[in-house]
């Protein structure tokens, strides 16, 4: 019976969030929060690098603590799952805090910067038994519903072919250009700002691993700035992805299938899907504060899912399990190596 008690007792009670950083994504997904219900949700409290970067953001969004280090946050008592939202280079050593410290995890994606740090986050979280999941916020999106439905009930037919592109002329922005921070298109671009083109066609193709993977690349001072990925899957199905730092794309997806085809706007957070049957809308709720970022209360459904998943006791989302992160991470190594690219992880 005390059991049961301590199960409802979590069911009513709201996820208490820790973040780690103040930076631009963290804003986002404190405003994605707050469009969900605040007995639900809330942040308890925010760690940055400087005491000072956390309480102007504690102040701006009203978290009741703020640190000035991060092991300061892991040693709280009361949060239920930290977010972790600092530079990407930095998720492996901060996430590995917060695991040893017995903190279940939502970390922004990449995870890390090769399927080296992720598989070791991985191995720890299941060492620890804890929740631990990349922020691959897309898969959560209705809309990621709508096609994978579409796509299951037959009416595009047998999936042919894969073609989406992202890309922004971002202009001198060092984080984005530096290996030195494991930046430039494949991770930063083709991982954050696209929410993954890798993670949009694994998902069509149901995860199944491709049989051959060809990529092409345009390096400027040992950064991809330009990057074509290939992906030859079985049945003479394909995809074809690219990601560019130095010129505005369209930023869409298509699926074409034996039948029909389906368009998806934004695919990395869209609100519609153009589909045979007609335009089926996803509206997302309006921001109370303003956003860094394109759709990003967006990120409201990952968080939903991270409850769901907590509450239930599991430690993986059957949406974004561990497994599909390493494919991801295994395929962008793959990527990367012929393209050229080496960051400073690579050496250790």
């Amino acid at each position: 019976m005390h059991r049961v008690t301590q199960v409802a007792a979590r069911m009513m009670a709201p996820t208490r969030w820790g973040f780690v950083s103040a930076g631009k994504i963290c804003n986002d997904f404190k405003v994605a929060l707050d469009t969900l219900p605040k007995e639900e949700h809330q942040v308890v409290a925010v760690a940055a690098r400087s005491l000072e970067s956390a309480q102007k953001f504690a102040k701006t969004h009203d978290i009741p603590r703020a640190y000035g280090s991060y092991a300061e946050l892991a040693a709280q008592e009361d949060i239920d799952v930290v977010y972790i939202g600092n530079i990407h280079s930095q998720h492996a050593p901060v996430t590995t805090m917060m695991l040893q410290a017995g903190k279940p995890v939502l970390c922004e994606k990449p995870m890390g910067v090769d399927s080296r740090e992720a598989r070791q986050m991985i191995g720890l979280a299941k060492e620890k038994n804890l929740f631990f999941m990349e922020a691959v916020w897309s898969r959560f999106f209705p809309a990621y519903k709508k096609i994978r439905d579409i796509i299951d009930s037959g009416a595009v037919g047998e999936v042919k072919v894969l073609m989406a592109c992202f890309g922004f002329k971002v202009g001198d922005v060092p984080r984005l250009r530096e290996s030195s921070q494991a930046g430039a298109s494949l991770l930063d671009l083709g991982t954050w700002g696209s929410g993954d083109l890798l993670q949009f066609t694994t998902m069509v193709f149901g995860g199944e691993e491709p049989q051959d993977i060809t990529t092409s690349g345009h390096l400027s001072d040992g950064d991809d700035q330009t990057v074509t990925v290939v992906l030859k899957y079985s049945g003479n199905r394909m995809a074809t992805l690219l990601c560019c730092l130095s010129a505005n794309m369209a930023n869409e997806a298509y699926i074409y299938g034996t039948k029909a085809s389906l368009k998806i706007p934004n695919f990395w957070c869209p609100t519609e899907v153009i589909a045979p049957d007609g335009t089926h809308e996803f509206p997302l709720p309006p921001p109370e504060k303003p956003l860094n970022f394109f759709n990003s209360t967006g990120m409201r459904f990952e968080a939903m899912e991270v409850r769901r998943c907590l509450q239930e006791g599991l430690t993986e989302s059957p949406l974004m399990t561990h497994a599909m992160s390493l494919q991801i991470a295994g395929i962008l190594d793959q990527a990367r190596k012929v393209v050229g690219v080496v960051y400073n992880q690579d050496k250790e």
